[in-house]
């Protein structure tokens, strides 16, 4: 990557950080009620079938479109450990064929009536969603149906998927080092437990999976009792209803027991893990430490704090490390929440001769956050921009499907969606103090990745905690057990 290269001098940013403040002036000085409408859940009908299905109907007529999202409970937390990644490449293989449909058909077929249908995997589900006009109802339903129903998991198509996937990580391994840095991160961070898996698994397991372990995979975690669909769009309740009961009433459960995690434990103090890039001329940073769960009542100031602190261009994190001192050209942090916890990370990246400098730099702004008085200016700018931000991600009947299935998948009710921003509102000075001390991490309580040169690097990271240290060569990402 050259982005490093292409970095502006220090008074062009200064400038550009400038003018991005003043546009957004107006709405910082406006007062958070006056800068956004409250977010509604829409009427919807809720349906649990006998066999454990979950429908979720919600009308919308604006438009003539249908969109749905299909969730099944599980995703990489149920992979067994010589398998990892199996989730990810069954769910890759739900699109390739099925009933009487083979890959190429299957794809014509959505294609000609200019409808879409995607895949993927989560450490909790697995993810089907699409959207098709209002007309083609039936079609879309028939189609959702044989994916999760009668899948042809053909073993050419799980080869070539297969291999791709392997192809994937090699590349990323090649040019896109960032991307790798949360994945090592979170498998330096869990450990053994589930929220450490990589999702979509990693060289060594892909190459070991066989296609009877997609076949058995599906046998033991597919079934309607792991089943959320959630329909939103141009359609009667009544009869989108029938189609779905005639479509998955007759459905059998899934063999085994949805898997449920524990929550993550803290960690015992800082750690390193060191991953050798020996040709990388930039090191790629990830610091972690364990968050909070889906549900936490604090989200709302969890969210303030965090936007403020590195969840925007004007953060304090972004402005240490890009703006002032130009030893990146990005960084930012956000917390990824689970049913049972997760995890709060700030990543950046700069030039191997830099890196000590800019860790440093980071981990002295995340102590600062525990040390400084938050402004009450700084703290409304933060509050309001996350209003701004989240109306956003409820505008379409592709995104409510998505958001109702996700309240189902994770036991939420709608005062999650309606009560947050009231909930940004009330966050005071003394709420975004108490979560950083509750929630937020020192310093020396995180778990630090560095992705880079080891042999530039290697001596100046050992202050941080004990060094594990692997090679970016190696076909895993979790480091070798001591």
């Amino acid at each position: 990557m050259r982005a490093l290269q292409r970095m502006r001098s220090p008074a062009a940013a200064a400038a550009a950080l400038l003018l991005a403040a003043l546009l957004m002036t107006p709405l910082a000085r406006l007062h958070a009620s006056e800068a956004v409408r409250p977010v509604e859940v829409p009427p919807h009908e809720r349906v649990t079938l006998d066999n454990g299905a979950v429908l979720l109907l919600t009308e919308r007529r604006d438009v003539p479109l249908l969109a749905f999202t299909a969730l099944l409970r599980g995703g990489a937390m149920s992979d067994p450990q010589d398998a990892l990644g199996v989730s990810s490449v069954l769910a890759g293989l739900l699109e390739k064929g099925a009933g009487e449909r083979d890959a190429l058909e299957f794809a014509r077929t959505v294609a000609s009536v200019g409808g879409s249908i995607q895949t993927s995997a989560a450490t909790d589900s697995i993810a089907v969603s699409g959207s098709f006009l209002a007309r083609d109802a039936q079609l879309m339903v028939e189609l959702l149906a044989d994916m999760l129903q009668r899948p042809r998991l053909e073993p050419a198509e799980f080869a070539a998927l297969r291999d791709r996937r392997i192809e994937f990580i090699r590349a990323a391994k090649d040019s896109d080092l960032a991307s790798l840095t949360p994945i090592y991160g979170a498998a330096a961070l869990f450990g053994a437990h589930p929220y450490g898996r990589p999702v979509n698994g990693g060289e060594a397991s892909l190459a070991a999976l066989k296609h009877d372990d997609v076949k058995r995979h599906y046998r033991e975690h597919m079934g309607a009792d792991r089943l959320i669909v959630s329909v939103a769009g141009d359609f009667e309740t009544s009869q989108m209803q029938r189609l779905l009961r005639s479509a998955f009433s007759g459905w059998r459960k899934a063999r085994s027991p949805a898997p449920e995690a524990a929550a993550p434990q803290p960690t015992g103090g800082p750690r390193v893990l060191l991953i050798d890039a020996p040709d990388s001329v930039q090191s790629y940073f990830w610091v972690g430490a364990p968050g909070v769960a889906r549900a936490d009542p604090r989200r709302a100031a969890l969210d303030v704090v965090n936007t403020l602190f590195g969840g925007r261009f004007t953060s304090m994190l972004n402005n240490e490390l890009r703006v002032r001192t130009g030893l990146s050209y990005g960084a930012g942090s956000r917390f990824d929440r689970l049913a049972a916890g997760g995890h709060w990370q700030m990543t950046s990246f700069t030039q191997t001769p830099k890196t000590i400098e800019a860790i440093d730099l980071a981990l002295a702004t995340l102590d600062k956050l525990h040390t400084g008085a938050f402004e009450p200016a700084a703290l409304e700018s933060s509050r309001n921009y996350v209003l701004g931000q989240f109306p956003l991600g409820f505008e379409t009947a592709s995104q409510w499907a998505l958001q109702l299935a996700a309240l189902e998948l994770y036991g939420l009710d709608r005062s999650y969606i309606e009560g947050y921003a009231p909930a940004l509102q009330a966050v005071s000075i003394q709420d975004a103090r108490r979560v950083v001390d509750q929630v937020f991490p020192r310093s020396d309580q995180t778990t630090l990745v560095v992705i880079g040169a080891a042999s530039q690097i290697r001596d100046g990271l050992r202050k941080y905690g004990p060094v594990t240290e692997m090679k970016l060569s190696a076909p895993v990402f979790h480091a070798p057990q001591r």
